[in-house]
């Protein structure tokens, strides 16, 4: 700990992300990256935008990313907003949308960087215990709160809520943003996007990270009423006015203008899902139902930490968390067919 620190430094616990060995090549099914490549015009916009305008600053508002965007959802140009990936539009959103004082709600189960946005920020909060079966209990998000954010499909179970239950949430929170984290919804779930014309402190965070291949590039976009955009915007503009590059916005564009490439890849992803799920069930695994892009996985004969490191041993990375619930079980993420096959070989042979 350095003496040069913060007090805001020293406290908080930063995010761990997914390891990234180089000491030898693994089947690297830890951090949820879509097995296939991005679609081939996004390669091409990225190639054609790399010229010696790069020597300029790109676009603060990045104006036709967000009317394409808005064009596809259904919205106005000024329902969208665009940052330098999901985490940092939450972030964003963390600031513009939640006081401390009152505690926001989330999930005791979910994903990891709430609570550190919520300790950078001074953010008070509550989490919310999730049922048994690592459903989310919607009535318990009815209690007094200064704001609520979940992602759906959830993470790291991967279940997911029907759209009712999450308007449910919307409706008795009426005075506070309802932030619905959808990194993951276009693998099997149903958007609350519809719902943004309806209830104007609805949130929606999503990422072309998972589902359009384009974890390396960085793009990530809120969709809400003109008002919360407004203050993602005051946010940004406070810190970082030019947070996507030429080559991202360029990239991202295409990746909206290719939809039969998103279409295809976005289904193999589900079918290599509920088929490994399937033989998984057979070899006597406990699968959490998914809708995201990654499974949950428990043996009952054998201790989820040691199946991580043997699998490690075996040249194959799962995500372990050893936290208080879901300390056996495993995230992994749905990678190739072929690299589903190595797993499940691999698997068998450990239990």
């Amino acid at each position: 700990m350095s003496k040069y620190w913060s007090q805001v430094v020293r406290s908080i616990e930063p995010y761990v992300p997914g390891e990234q060995p180089k000491d030898k090549t693994y089947v690297k099914l830890n951090t949820n990256e879509n097995p296939y490549p991005p679609s081939p015009k996004v390669l091409a916009a990225i190639r054609e935008a790399a010229n010696e305008n790069l020597r300029l600053y790109p676009t603060p508002t990045c104006d036709e990313l967000r009317q394409c965007i808005a064009q596809y959802y259904g919205l106005a140009k000024e329902e969208v907003f665009v940052g330098n990936g999901s985490d940092e539009v939450l972030a964003f959103s963390f600031q513009a949308f939640f006081n401390p004082g009152i505690p926001i709600l989330f999930p005791d189960i979910t994903y990891s960087f709430y609570p550190v946005y919520s300790a950078l920020f001074h953010i008070d909060y509550k989490v919310v215990p999730l049922n048994g079966d690592f459903s989310i209990p919607v009535e318990q998000f009815f209690e007094n709160n200064g704001g609520i954010i979940f992602p759906n499909p959830n993470a790291p179970t991967g279940k997911y809520i029907p759209l009712e239950a999450v308007e449910a949430i919307i409706q008795r929170n009426t005075e506070q943003v309802v932030i619905v984290d959808e990194a993951y919804i276009d693998f099997g779930g149903e958007s609350a996007v519809k719902l943004i014309k309806k209830y104007s402190n609805l949130l929606v965070v999503q990422t072309l990270s998972k589902s359009r291949s384009l974890a390396g590039l960085r793009v990530g976009l809120a969709l809400g009423q003109k008002e919360l955009i407004d203050g993602l915007d005051r946010v940004k503009n406070s810190i970082n006015s030019y947070t996507l590059d030429q080559l991202a916005l360029a990239g991202a564009l295409a990746s909206f203008e290719d939809e039969k490439y998103f279409q295809e890849t976005r289904r193999k992803v589900i079918a290599t899902r509920d088929n490994f799920s399937a033989s998984l069930t057979a070899s006597g695994f406990n699968v959490i139902p998914s809708k995201a892009n990654f499974i949950f996985i428990s043996h009952s004969q054998m201790n989820a930490d040691e199946i991580y490191q043997r699998l490690r041993e075996k040249g194959i990375l799962v995500r372990y968390f050893k936290k208080p619930r879901i300390d056996n079980f495993l995230r992994v993420s749905i990678g190739s067919d072929e690299e589903m096959a190595t797993l499940l070989q691999a698997l068998n042979e450990i239990v």
